[in-house]
């Protein structure tokens, strides 16, 4: 692997037939944890958060039982997750041999960012800083060109799930003594702090908060990635589970979703329009602020181009923008919260209830406004928290009959969804006050208030245990400056 074509120095002679029906009594019992975990984490994730977190101190029991087994195929490595000055040094002269250009900057370590990207001289707004080549990219492209094709074609997660194909090919890589990418490969976590790290006591952190369903089902799914692909690698004759059979584990396939996770981006495909998912060396390792996108594609110079989003001054560290997203987003995909997150929001649920007498009138005005009658609403950070759609569902939801046939007959349906919008004042106060009740519950079902998370993020905790903190503070100042905004809009 590697380089296309080359051969895979570190692979053993592939074992027979005779061989693979030879369990040890370890991998036996592997497989049996294995079989279990694929049965509970297959169970659809129903009612409410208690079950799933149930659901999930069964899965996590199985999963320990699995690490223990593992420990021994396992790679071990290093408790200190921050890279040396030697592999630093070494990875900075590989991705600039291979065409990458650094304008001004040097790799570092930053406190509480682990490495990023440190300016060295002032760098004006929209300067290139820096260039990376397609040569050194990890693309779901070179792996259905390598020895994976056969499994990506055959196999229908890899087929159509291009983040879990990803994974298995850096797993591949990682498994190469002779990578290409291996001077990459050596400058990664070795752990993240996405929820796949976090323990039960952690994750325990987040009850009351709606980001903690989102969590156990993103560790539910890994969880039965990983059962799936260990069967199929223990039970298949083609080369990759061969490799494979030696050395995936659970850890490692957590690592390798993770690195997926928090580091992917797309960029075009070779020979088509198609957008492809590709870890990039180098511009991954530029951490985030808040202010707008400054990297592209190049498709002439074929490389990715980082310019840099603002002035920077000597020292400072070169920060880029993921996106315009939320808080919860970023804690589920990437293992951070932004603070001051200009894009945070606080998903809330609504739905018209079935026993509603006036259902059907409310669903009907509500199609004219195409809004479901379930659905999850954004409750936004800053000045206008609440947006037009959710301000239209409020007041559709609260509507009398005399209100409901007057907007099923109106042609200017749509000014429902604006603040100004003349209604009447009950109706209007009633609406508004449903929302703030409502979110008064939603910060009432924490088992903590904003002011002792304060002061407990402040203490000695875990990093996993103060990152959930960290999570539930930023929804509860959303619902607290939301519940203040409501007050003062209806005393007016």
């Amino acid at each position: 692997m590697g380089r296309k074509g080359q051969p895979l120095k570190s692979r053993k002679p592939a074992k027979t037939k005779n061989q693979r029906n030879k369990v040890s009594k370890e991998e036996k019992e592997i497989q049996e944890n294995v079989d279990k975990l694929l049965r509970i984490s297959t169970i659809p994730q129903q009612g409410n958060v208690v079950n799933a977190l149930k659901n999930q101190k069964e899965i996590s029991a199985i999963v320990e039982q699995v690490k223990k087994l593992e420990i021994n195929k396992d790679s071990k490595s290093s408790a200190d997750n921050r890279a040396s000055g030697a592999t630093i040094e070494n990875f900075t002269k590989w991705v600039k041999e291979n065409g990458a250009q650094f304008n001004g900057c040097t790799i570092t370590e930053f406190k509480g960012y682990d490495l990023g990207i440190k300016v060295n001289t002032d760098i004006p707004q929209s300067t290139l800083v820096l260039a990376i080549p397609r040569k050194v990219m990890l693309t779901v492209e070179r792996a259905s060109d390598s020895i994976l094709k056969n499994l990506i074609k055959n196999d229908q997660i890899l087929k159509n799930m291009p983040n879990v194909a990803l994974a298995i090919y850096l797993l591949l890589e990682k498994f190469t003594d002779n990578s290409f990418w291996k001077p990459y490969l050596d400058i990664l976590p070795k752990s993240y702090t996405t929820v796949l790290y976090f323990t039960i006591e952690e994750l325990e952190e987040l009850k009351g908060s709606p980001t903690l369903e989102i969590a156990l089902r993103q560790i539910k799914s890994i969880a039965r990635q990983y059962a799936y692909f260990h069967k199929l690698f223990s039970t298949s004759d083609d080369p990759v589970c061969q490799i494979m059979q030696e050395k995936f584990t659970y850890n490692q396939y957590c690592w390798a979703v993770s690195t997926v996770m928090t580091r992917q981006n797309t960029i075009p495909a070779v020979n088509s329009d198609q957008m492809i998912n590709a870890l990039i060396p180098l511009w991954d390792l530029c951490n985030h602020t808040n202010g707008t996108i400054s990297t592209d594609f190049n498709p002439q110079l074929d490389q990715c181009e980082c310019l840099a989003l603002r002035d920077f001054k000597k020292n400072e560290q070169l920060f880029i923008f993921y996106g315009a997203r939320s808080n919860a987003d970023l804690f589920i995909h990437n293992g951070f919260v932004f603070d001051d997150n200009e894009h945070d929001g606080y998903w809330i649920k609504l739905g018209i209830g079935r026993t509603d007498p006036l259902q059907e009138k409310r669903l009907e005005v509500l199609r004219k406004l195409s809004i479901n009658g379930s659905a999850d609403f954004v409750i936004k950070k800053g000045a206008r928290p609440v947006d037009g759609k959710l301000l239209a569902f409020l007041r559709v939801f609260n509507m009398n009959q005399e209100q409901l046939d007057h907007w099923l007959e109106s042609d200017k349906t749509a000014d429902l969804e604006y603040i100004e919008c003349a209604l009447d004042t009950v109706l209007e106060k009633k609406s508004w006050t449903y929302l703030q009740d409502r979110l008064k519950l939603l910060m009432a079902s924490y088992k903590t208030t904003l002011e002792e998370d304060l002061k407990l993020i402040k203490t000695d905790i875990t990093d996993n245990r103060k990152l959930a903190v960290k999570m539930r503070i930023s929804e509860k100042i959303i619902l607290k400056e939301t519940v203040e905004y409501i007050e003062q809009y209806i005393t007016q």
